[in-house]
């Protein structure tokens, strides 16, 4: 397996911290309203990336967390005239919708940033007496100075960083790097701890979850491009000041989504939700779609990538329903893949996750048993080592298909309509075979 390393900018092969076992954690929602379309790529992303994995034989540990504390949150809780537990609790079931509807995976782990809250203040204070970390007036604020190489994710030297619109100018910081830790407040949910009463940063949530569920080191981080500074910069900076560590050893970063031509943003207006885009389109077109580009690569969406990614997945999925229609019906079975085209696939996925040459070779084993089932004389090991192999590609892809199993009476009133036709009698053909759309047959 190959990685591209977004702390090293090269693709490297990938050496698990213990042998056999994946370590991974990606950052989750911040569960305030619906997810958007944007949020739902590395969660389909990265449950490929682990699908991988398994079929590779390692056994994965997968954490992505729920930010449930937050000022969007408490903002939208009171503008609804509900507590943020009632807001985030419904949030967090409106995600693992979407994760169900997505095909997503079961994750080993999914902490709550309020469910941390003791292990939250216990880290911030061990950075404080470290010296890493310093108080003014209830604020705590991380030192980023104390890190010599802050801005190696960002691939930016500290002295080059200026105050901009993602670093908070604060007259109370030693320096505008400088970032929060905890946060003195009198408005919304909030804990006591010795410097203030208040709630956490950010940027030390996701680390504080990472240790407890995984460790001091992971085999991989991973999420939006948008993370990489300074979310992750700053949550490697920390695990770089109490543990000496880098936090991950391989750094993973999705593209972005853009609508029409335009990037898309919650905060521009410029977005659809990841519900509204699933009931209108379906759950496995828009899981296609966010795998049919390259992970690393931007995505626009509009209606004729959209229409696209349809009708690949359409003829994907048809592959496998008339595939196994022929084999139900000569009742053949056989386990065996076409090794060669599946070897293509998985060397595929195993160059930093390249779907668009896997889905090259789902096209071609999808154009070859179209070919096989159309001849007079239909191979049948050749269609069920062609199927088998089509069906494990579609698996790791995350996507869902139907195979047709016959039964006795499904397989006369199959040979019925076959007679039917045979002896032209159309209108007996037609009703026979509005029975058999009607049991997912044809």
């Amino acid at each position: 397996m190959r990685i591209y390393n977004s702390k090293t900018l090269k693709v490297e092969e990938f050496k698990p911290i213990k042998e056999g076992e994946v370590s991974m954690y990606v950052c989750g929602p911040t569960v305030y309203s619906d997810m958007h379309i944007g949020n739902a790529r590395p969660m389909v992303v990265f449950d490929t990336l682990k699908r991988v994995f398994e079929a590779l034989g390692y056994r994965v540990r997968y954490v992505s967390n729920y930010t449930d504390v937050d000022d969007k949150i408490i903002n939208e809780a009171s503008k609804q005239k509900i507590s943020e537990l009632e807001l985030t609790d419904e949030m967090i079931e409106r995600v693992k919708k979407i994760r169900t509807l997505l095909n997503a995976s079961d994750l080993y782990k999914t902490p709550r940033v309020t469910e941390t809250m003791e292990d939250i203040e216990n880290f911030i204070e061990e950075l404080v007496m470290g010296g890493y970390a310093y108080a003014v007036d209830g604020d705590v604020y991380f030192r980023t100075a104390s890190i010599k190489d802050y801005g190696l994710l960002a691939n930016q030297k500290l002295e080059d960083f200026k105050v901009g619109a993602r670093i908070e100018e604060n007259n109370k910081k030693e320096s505008p790097l400088d970032f929060t830790l905890w946060k003195k407040t009198e408005v919304g949910i909030k804990w006591p701890f010795k410097y203030s009463l208040g709630r956490p940063g950010w940027h030390t949530e996701c680390v504080v979850m990472i240790k407890k569920e995984l460790g001091d080191v992971i085999d991989i981080h991973g999420g939006g491009k948008d993370l990489r500074f300074p979310h992750h910069e700053n949550e490697r900076a920390q695990a770089k000041a109490l543990y000496k560590t880098d936090l991950a050893n391989y750094w993973m970063h999705n593209g972005m989504i853009d609508l029409e031509g335009v990037k898309m943003s919650k905060s521009l207006g410029n977005f659809i939700t990841a519900q509204s885009a699933i009931e209108a389109y379906g759950p496995m077109t828009i899981r296609w779609l966010l795998l049919s580009n390259h992970y690393r690569d931007d995505i626009n969406i509009s209606k004729e990538t959209i229409e696209a990614a349809k009708k690949e997945l359409e003829r994907a999925l048809s592959a496998v329903k008339q595939a196994s229609l022929r084999l139900s019906l000569a009742d053949y079975r056989d386990l065996q893949k076409d090794e060669e085209l599946y070897r293509a696939f998985l060397e595929a996925m195993e160059d930093d996750l390249n779907t668009p040459n896997a889905f090259s070779t789902v096209f071609e084993t999808t154009k070859l048993i179209n070919t096989l089932i159309r001849q007079k004389e239909i191979d049948l090991k050749e269609v069920s080592a062609k199927y088998n192999s089509l069906k494990a590609m579609l698996d790791i892809l995350g996507i869902r298909y139907h195979e047709v199993k016959l039964d006795e009476e499904d397989r006369a009133l199959y040979q019925a309509w076959q007679q039917a036709k045979s002896a032209r009698d159309f209108n007996k053909a037609d009703e026979l075979r509005t029975q058999l759309a009607e049991r997912d047959i044809l």
